[in-house]
């Protein structure tokens, strides 16, 4: 199948990995203040995964796929997820949406370490001052006072940074995994089987189910921009740029994203963004770039809806 390299819908789909994948943290934020938060991701991925598959078919694409592609998408569907998205979710109603968006973006130094200690396989010398680099820069992140202080964030922060674990191992299970070929059918059994996990997840912390009809504007509009550009339209961008442009100019969306989060975080809900977040962010971003040129495969599953795509540099 050939992709048109159409330069506008290029730069419309470089808008939808920055801008919208950016503003999924303020997104979840605002609708998990009044939305239970497994509760919120259930709806958000069944949702997404019942119009997948109602537009895959439209495209003329078979749903079929063999138990075992099945099941490789069900425990995909649950790393990235229902875990690595149903826990985040959780996390924010402690956490700051550009805070938590700063943290994830050192997940490529997360999938690095694990990739050695499980795969064995060497770091490389530009790597490694990346590592360095993000380290220090976490550390400058958590250790506010003034905003580690709040009570539940401590506890916030570690959840995401299982959350990130989560996401490394499913990043290296996906590699080997004999998944859907077609990426968009694959997505739509991810997470529709994430939404059903995370329903259970719901009912068995006894979370309140609300109906849409009794949710405030704010948190309708959330909700609906999370399900049909969050993890849609932004996922489609993503594989579509992933096919006509080259993958090191796709990973730049690591250093935009929590870019994006701060700003609208700041600018919408009000977040403070201090001096020393600022800096943590220059120094944690930059060993992220330096991890991202140092020639090594490594993929990078995003919270906010990307799955189970390679980024090779």
């Amino acid at each position: 199948m050939g992709f048109p390299k159409s330069k506008i819908l290029i730069i419309l789909a470089f808008f939808s990995i920055y801008v919208i994948w950016g503003s999924t943290y303020m997104l979840n934020k605002v609708a998990v203040a009044e939305l239970p938060p497994f509760f919120l991701a259930s709806i958000r991925f069944t949702t997404a995964g019942l119009l997948i598959f109602i537009i895959s078919k439209a495209m003329g694409k078979s749903l079929a796929i063999t138990k075992k592609q099945f099941k490789n998408a069900f425990i995909v569907g649950v790393l990235f997820l229902s875990f690595g998205n149903g826990i985040i979710v959780w996390a924010l109603k402690y956490v700051d949406s550009g805070f938590a968006a700063l943290e994830i973006s050192a997940q490529p130094l997360v999938v690095l370490l694990l990739m050695r200690l499980l795969q064995g396989k060497r770091i490389k010398p530009m790597s490694l001052v990346g590592v360095g680099l993000g380290i220090i820069g976490i550390f400058l992140l958590v250790a506010q006072k003034q905003l580690i202080a709040k009570e539940g964030t401590v506890l916030g922060m570690i959840m995401i940074f299982a959350c990130m674990l989560s996401w490394a191992y499913g990043s290296l299970f996906v590699g080997k995994a004999d998944l859907p070929k077609n990426f968009f059918v694959n997505t739509g059994y991810q997470m529709f089987t994430a939404g059903i996990t995370l329903a259970i997840a719901s009912l068995l912390f006894g979370e309140q189910w609300i109906a849409p009809n009794h949710w405030t504007q704010p948190v309708q509009w959330s909700m609906v921009l999370l399900v049909i550009f969050g993890s849609i339209v932004a996922f489609t961008s993503f594989n579509y740029l992933l096919k006509v442009v080259s993958p090191d100019k796709v990973a730049t969306s690591t250093y935009v994203n929590p870019i994006i989060a701060l700003i609208l975080g700041w600018y919408i809900l009000d977040e403070q963004i201090t001096l020393q977040s600022i800096i943590a962010a220059a120094v944690l971003l930059t060993g992220v770039y330096f991890i991202n040129t140092s020639k090594t495969t490594v993929t990078v599953p995003r919270f906010s809806g990307k799955v189970g795509a390679d980024k090779k540099k």
